[in-house]
């Protein structure tokens, strides 16, 4: 905390400290972007990562999703990329959106696992509308410690 006056009041320096705060969250957490793309056509589905002490379960969301289409593949060793191809075209009135023109016709995202898992060993399964797959968690892994 950088003190410009020596007599700072108490509201000061709270003032200056949230401050400080607020320029490095802004540095630390990324930045907020849309959950589709035009260009791609594609939307970002709803996911859920739950963290078990056996396995790592990912849920996404793929309402009018062609279940033939559904692809999970690793992207590296500790992201999955989830792709789908929608059955009929969803526009951006249809979500709400106002400020936006154009249509969707696929679901893709990348979701960041957060313990090291077993790629090679993820199960799929696609019920009603939901994506599940599950990821058991790699035992005998060092954690580094500083």
């Amino acid at each position: 905390m950088s003190r410009s006056k020596k007599n700072n009041s108490i509201f000061d320096l709270i003032h200056e400290y949230l401050e400080e705060i607020k320029e490095l969250t802004e540095e630390l957490l990324p930045s907020e972007r849309p959950s589709w793309d035009i260009e791609s056509l594609t939307i970002e589905p709803l996911c859920n990562v739950s963290v078990t002490p056996n396995e790592v379960i990912v849920t996404a969301d793929l309402p009018f999703t062609d279940p033939n289409s559904v692809k999970v593949e690793p992207v590296d060793s500790m992201t999955l990329e989830i792709s789908a191809k929608i059955e009929r075209r969803i526009c951006c009135e249809d979500l709400g959106i106002t400020h936006q023109e154009g249509e969707f016709s696929a679901f893709n995202c990348q979701t960041r696992i957060p313990v090291p898992v077993e790629m090679k060993k993820r199960k799929s399964k696609f019920k009603k509308g939901i994506l599940e797959v599950r990821l058991p968690r790699k035992k005998g892994y060092e954690i580094k410690v500083e």
